[in-house]
């Protein structure tokens, strides 16, 4: 026997737990005589009576009773699933992992403007360094670093960022820091990244790209994350060669300051990646063009000379 049209089948279903026609039809978007004639086209197809009209509603027969509580369950599952997907889609916002340097110190700060711009819109910041599943950890958007772009389906680059040699003003104070090689007489922060990354540049890098010959620079501190070594400078523990995209509250608010202006470029670019479906729930499709777009403005300040 052939499976009855999914129309009909609903529109039974809707009138058996409703007990009226013309609610079924209120809740399928349709008109009552459109409900009957499906019904009449379910009847056709089993060969039976499921409805018969009582005064100005409707009675299930033994064989329609029968047959809503074989239909009730799938029909309810059905319904549960999309009420599931639309709480996903609409309830949960808008899920971004970030590298945790990019979370506190360049998404993080400016999330107060797009809240400004979208206040109905919803935003979970996540800081972690392995990158996610996207979809299948519940994650729209993930800003990260590299060539682990590649593990991603939709993906586009963002910004290549620049180091300068910054630290807080107090550990500077009564110094005479003119020369790059001034900066070698002070202590001085490294950052190691871990093995997946290409490494950052150096203290020896940045030496070799302003002509300064120091030898053999050892660093009195040296941290894997970029956020914790800029944690250090700002309390004055020495200099770290801070990415300019990271330290802009920081040289705003006075906590940093970059004495000697010689910037050297990291070896490879930022990325945002997103889960297609993200760009479907609401602001989604917003939140990456603001990315792109603020990606796009730190690119020219970074790269200022």
């Amino acid at each position: 026997m052939a499976l009855p049209p999914l129309k009909a089948l609903q529109a039974f279903e809707a009138v058996a737990r409703l007990g009226s026609v013309s609610d079924a039809a209120a809740e399928l978007f349709v008109t009552p005589g459109a409900i009957s004639q499906q019904i009449k086209k379910l009847e056709s197809c089993l060969g039976i009576r499921l409805v018969e009209r009582n005064g100005r509603g409707v009675e299930l027969t033994s064989w329609g009773a029968a047959y809503q509580l074989d239909i009730s369950g799938p029909f309810a599952a059905l319904r549960q699933a999309h009420a599931t997907l639309h709480r996903k889609r609409v309830g949960s916002g808008l899920v971004v992992s970030c590298l945790a340097t990019v979370a506190s110190r360049w998404l993080g700060p400016q999330l107060f403007d797009w809240q400004a711009l979208n206040p109905a819109s919803k935003i979970r910041l996540i800081g972690a360094e392995s990158e996610p599943r996207l979809f299948e950890d519940g994650v729209d958007f993930r800003l990260s670093y590299g060539s682990k772009s590649q593990s991603f389906d939709h993906y586009a680059p963002l910004f290549t960022d620049w180091v300068v040699p910054a630290c807080a003003p107090g550990l500077i104070a009564g110094r005479a820091v003119t020369a790059p090689e001034d900066i070698f007489a002070c202590p001085l922060i490294g950052i190691e990244w871990e093995g997946s990354h290409k490494p950052a540049p150096s203290w020896e890098e940045w030496a070799r790209s302003v002509g300064v010959s120091v030898g053999n620079v050892s660093t009195e501190l040296a941290f894997s994350l970029s956020s914790t070594a800029l944690d250090a400078a700002v309390n004055g523990r020495g200099f770290v060669l801070a990415q300019i995209a990271m330290i802009r509250e920081d040289l705003a608010s006075g906590r940093l300051v970059v004495p000697i202006d010689r910037r050297l470029q990291l070896g490879e670019s930022y990325f945002l990646a997103w889960d297609r479906a993200a760009l479907e729930k609401p602001f989604g499709a917003q939140f990456r063009d603001w990315v792109l777009a603020m990606s796009r403005a730190q690119q020219r300040i970074s790269a200022a000379a």
